[in-house]
C-alpha cells in the first residue's frame, strides 16, 4: 500500500470512528472533538501555505469572515439551513481571500505575515465600531436546521447531524487537500520554499502557485470559521478576527508540523486539551503552560508532533 493510499484508508476510518463514537461520548468530549475538527481546518489551511515556507500572522481575518458570514445568513437573511449557512461563510471568505491574493502574493517573509495581520485587524476595527453587528458583544446565532429537520429542544446544540456535518466537511476537505498536495501544483509549493528563483526559471509561475494555495488556505479557514460559530451559537470580533485568534493557529500549525495532511487535527485536538486542562487546574498561568509546551515541542519536536508518527514508521520499515 502506497503512502498516498495509506493516508486516505486512514483519514476514513477515523470519519468512521469519530461519528461511532459520538453517541457514547459525554457532551463535554463531543463539543471538544467537534471544535478541535473546526480549528484543524484553519491549520490544514495554513499547512498549505506553510509548505510553500509561508507563515500568516493574519487568518483571523478568513476566519471571521467565515463565521460572520454564517452569522449574517442566518440573523439578517432568515436562512436556516447548515450547509447553506456554512456556504456562505465560504463564499465570504474565498471573495476577500481571492481579491487579497492578487496583492499579498508578492510578498514573503514577514511582510506577507504582517500584511495578513494588518488586513485582520482592519476587519477587527471595522466590527468593533459596528453598532448593527453588535459591536464587541457580537450577536447569537439561532440553531440551524439541517434539509428542514430542526433538533428538539431536548438535544444539546451540538447536536448528532452537526457533529456528523463538521465530520463531513473536515473528511472532504482533507481528502481534497492531500490530493492537491500530492500533485504537480502542490509540490511547485515545497520547490518554492526551496528555491523560488529556480522554480520561476523552469517556467512555473510562482506567483499563481502562491495565489492558489492563499485562495485554498482562505476557504478553509473560512469553513473552519463558519463551522466554529454554529457549534457556540454567538460569534464577536475577539472570538474570531483579533490577532491573538491568528495565534492561537500559528501555534497549533507549528504543534502540528506540515509532515501530513492529519497533522493539524492532532495538534488541534492536543491544543484544546491543554487548554481546557490548564484553564480547569491553573487559570492564572494557563498561558504560561501553552507557551511551555510549545517550546518543548519546538526543542524536542523541531519538525511538530506528526514527526513522532514520521520516525516510527521509518523505524518500522528498516526492520
Amino acid at each position: 500500500m502506497t503512502h498516498q493510499n495509506r493516508t486516505v484508508w486512514c483519514l476514513t476510518i477515523a470519519l468512521i470512528l469519530l461519528v461511532a463514537v459520538q453517541p457514547v461520548l459525554p457532551g463535554w468530549a463531543v463539543n471538544m472533538i467537534a471544535m478541535s475538527l473546526s480549528n484543524g481546518l484553519v491549520v490544514l489551511g495554513l499547512m498549505v501555505i506553510m509548505r510553500a515556507g509561508l507563515v500568516s500572522f493574519g487568518h483571523g481575518l478568513y476566519f471571521g469572515l467565515g463565521g460572520y458570514g454564517t452569522a449574517l445568513g442566518a440573523v439578517f437573511l432568515g436562512i436556516t439551513d447548515a450547509f447553506v449557512l456554512v456556504l456562505l461563510g465560504i463564499i465570504a471568505s474565498t471573495f476577500v481571500g481571492f481579491v487579497l491574493s492578487f496583492m499579498i502574493a508578492r510578498y514573503r517573509g514577514i511582510f506577507f505575515a504582517l500584511l495578513n495581520l494588518a488586513f485582520s485587524m482592519l476587519l477587527f476595527g471595522i466590527l468593533v465600531n459596528s453598532i448593527v453587528l453588535g459591536s464587541t458583544d457580537g450577536f447569537s446565532v439561532p440553531v440551524p436546521s439541517y434539509f428542514g429537520y430542526v433538533p428538539s429542544s431536548a438535544e444539546t446544540r451540538v447536536s448528532f447531524l452537526l457533529y456528523g456535518m463538521i465530520c463531513l466537511l473536515v473528511y472532504v476537505s482533507t481528502l481534497a487537500v492531500h490530493r492537491y498536495l500530492n500533485s504537480t501544483m502542490g509540490y511547485i509549493g515545497e520547490a518554492i520554499r526551496e528555491n523560488e528563483v529556480r522554480v520561476d526559471y523552469l517556467g512555473a509561475s510562482v506567483k499563481q502557485a502562491i495565489m492558489v494555495k492563499y485562495i485554498i488556505s482562505a476557504i478553509l479557514a473560512g469553513m473552519g470559521g463558519a463551522c466554529t460559530v454554529l457549534l457556540i451559537g454567538h460569534v464577536t470580533p475577539e472570538d474570531t478576527v483579533y490577532w491573538t485568534r491568528s495565534g492561537e493557529f500559528v501555534f497549533v500549525a507549528i504543534l502540528s508540523g506540515t509532515g501530513n495532511v492529519a497533522a493539524p487535527f492532532i495538534g488541534s485536538a492536543m491544543f484544546e486539551l491543554v487548554r481546557t486542562y490548564a484553564l480547569q487546574y491553573a487559570p492564572e498561568v494557563w498561558q504560561m503552560l501553552l507557551g511551555a509546551t510549545l517550546l518543548l515541542v519546538i526543542m524536542f519536536l523541531p519538525s511538530g508532533l506528526w514527526s513522532l508518527i514520521r520516525s516510527h514508521d521509518r523505524k518500522r520499515e528498516q526492520t
